[in-house]
């Protein structure tokens, strides 16, 4: 019973991994990445639909992202999804194809990306405290329920302390990465 909700103290923390590094995924860090247009909807005919399953998305260069929309009549709709975005990108478009010239990163905005990284991190961090909460939780009606003896009981919730130690130290050096990729210029 003490190892179930290990397991799911670790579940828990895998999956905050999981959503931290897709956020970050998203961040802009120099060069094109096609994660880079993950968050971005598009009005298509009346329902906000995401942008990647509605045209192929492509990087052919290291500073150049192609959005080719397989309804040419959203072309439109597509450039100002993209124009609007908070991303500072300028769409062009040649055609049925929307080029997405990725401009240098200024040093202001790079530290900008390096607090919004952080600021992820600490969310996460936050995610897996929360989960540690619910582990100590289950360890005390375990203990009252008389389910383990009390030994048992403070050995799982050292166990379970160490296990979210680590889960913090991953995130540090998922951030670390990052931020170390962001000031890269």
């Amino acid at each position: 019973m003490l190892d179930d909700v290990h397991k799911e103290l670790q579940s828990a923390i895998a999956k905050a991994h999981d959503v931290l590094k897709r956020d970050l995924a998203k961040l802009r860090a120099g060069r094109a990445n096609a994660n880079l247009l993950d968050g971005i909807r598009v009005d298509y005919y009346g329902t906000m639909t995401p942008l990647a399953q509605m045209a192929n998305i492509a990087v052919p260069e290291p500073r150049l992202i192609t959005v080719k929309p397989w309804d040419k009549s959203v072309i439109k709709q597509v450039e100002k999804a993209l124009r609007e975005n908070d991303m500072g990108l300028n769409p062009m478009t040649d055609g049925d194809l929307i080029r997405l010239p990725m401009p240098p990163l200024t040093e202001e905005r790079r530290k900008e990306f390096q607090k919004i990284a952080r600021k992820y991190g600490e969310e996460c961090k936050v995610t897996i405290r929360k989960a540690r909460h619910e582990a100590l939780d289950m360890f005390k009606e375990i203990d009252d329920g008389g389910d383990a003896s009390t030994d048992d009981v403070d050995r799982a919730k050292r166990k379970a302390e160490e296990i979210v130690a680590e889960g913090g130290k991953t995130v540090d050096g998922i951030i670390a990465q990052k931020e170390k990729d962001i000031m890269e210029v």
